[in-house]
């Protein structure tokens, strides 16, 4: 027993010279090695998780960002992942049903941008989410800054993806695709199909031909949108929402002065969630061996 206690200890000691070597050579990474632990079963927490995803964001982590953990203990072990938009309280339920207990999601928990909770705590609404969330163990963390940090954005690139759009991208302006001419019918339909929306809102003429397109997906607010409007001259911009007194105002009178610049709106959620399924691809490449799932969080609204 004691000689293979010291065998053993004498081969840990080559192995970790000939690890060390292979690290300052350059035949490892650094970043590589977690994974060689993770790799043979030990489990990884989601702190471990985050804190891997962060290596991969320029200038991560922020000092000020709304990503941060709104629920859970990122102690614990993860035992798989969704992705979504909104951790609703049907999300919530479905991750549980999926055995997974770490929620990715772009946007707020609890209604506010910041997810400020002292105003809900006597809330019944939000005392019945915390409560789901405490019965099934599970996380919820926000992805929201650092998604549009990655390089490229990950919201943009999910859309370009879905609609087909990857290959006439610029790779120095993300948000502007230059595809082959085609009507605002046309790309109206594709939208719907593609990104499974069931009614748009749009300004300009359906059978104007459109080439370069500018996408700027979910709340960036009037001066961004317009801004590209001015700078890009795109034939068309395709949004997430807007300020009904800002963009669409903007291009009313972008027109009636004989632009030619056409709005496409998504809404919010259409307009990001195929960024959030992106993100499953993403991380089963970074994260071997850790289940991962798209769960949209979907339409809130019904239409008449």
């Amino acid at each position: 027993m004691k000689e293979d206690t010291v065998m053993g200890k004498q081969d840990w000691g080559r192995r970790k010279f000939l690890l060390s070597a292979m690290v300052a050579s350059g035949a490892m990474a650094l970043d590589a090695l977690p994974f060689a632990a993770f790799s043979q079963g030990e489990k990884m927490t989601v702190q471990q998780l985050i804190e891997r995803i962060l290596k991969e964001i320029p200038g991560a982590p922020f000092p000020n960002t709304v990503d941060t953990i709104k629920a859970g203990d990122a102690s614990q072990p993860v035992k798989g992942i969704v992705t979504t938009m909104f951790a609703t309280v049907e999300v919530i339920e479905k991750t549980a049903a999926a055995g997974a207990n770490f929620i990715i999601a772009h946007e707020p928990a609890f209604y506010n941008h910041a997810d400020n909770t002292k105003w809900l705590e006597k809330d019944p609404v939000y005392q019945y989410k915390t409560a789901l969330l405490k019965k099934h163990g599970i996380v919820v963390w926000r992805f929201h800054d650092y998604m549009h940090a990655h390089k490229p954005d990950g919201v943009i690139t999910g859309v370009q993806e879905a609609l087909g759009w990857g290959k006439y991208t610029d790779a120095n302006k993300p948000w502007l695709s230059v595809i082959p001419a085609t009507t605002l019918q046309s790309i109206i339909d594709l939208a719907k199909k593609k990104l499974g929306i069931s009614h748009v809102r749009y300004m300009g003429q359906p059978r104007q031909n459109c080439s370069r397109v500018a996408i700027i997906p979910g709340a960036a607010g009037g001066t961004m949108q317009i801004n590209a409007i001015a700078s890009e001259k795109p034939d068309l911009l395709i949004v997430g929402e807007l300020n009904e007194w800002e963009t669409s105002e903007y291009i009313r009178d972008h027109r009636a002065a004989g632009g030619k610049t056409a709005l496409l709106i998504l809404g919010h959620v259409q307009s990001e969630e195929p960024g959030m399924e992106w993100m499953v691809h993403w991380l089963k490449k970074l994260i071997p061996g850790i289940k991962v799932t798209h769960i949209p969080s979907g339409d809130e609204f019904s239409y008449d």
